[in-house]
């Protein structure tokens, strides 16, 4: 079989090619794990991958309730997008607990 044609990220049961005796043989980084990537993967794929890269992570936001409890946020953005079968992006957003602390929360009824 061979990968020419395709190169995918992670595990993907759809990124195959015909392989030896009726089998399949696979094209995504996951045959690395499982041993049934195509004769061709490592030339076709991994020679010619480019990893995800995300820059840094933002300042976290402001709690959403400000008497309480709530949320913060941020998040960070792709500089370099996955190519070629090259390692997918880790997440770009994250998300924290927090109480809400403001002044009027005491007086409030």
């Amino acid at each position: 079989g061979s990968c020419w044609h395709q190169c995918c990220p992670g595990r993907n049961n759809a990124c195959w090619a015909p392989g030896a005796r009726r089998a399949h043989c696979y094209c995504d980084s996951y045959c690395e794990r499982t041993g049934d990537c195509c004769e061709d993967y490592h030339a076709a794929c991994r020679r010619a991958a480019v990893g995800c890269t995300v820059g840094p992570w933002g300042p976290w936001s402001g709690c959403s309730s400000p008497c309480g409890v709530g949320s913060k946020a941020r998040s960070r953005q792709v500089t370099v997008p996955p190519r070629r079968g090259g390692e997918p992006c880790p997440d770009l957003k994250q998300r924290r607990g927090c109480l809400g602390e403001h002044p009027t929360c005491g007086t409030a009824k």
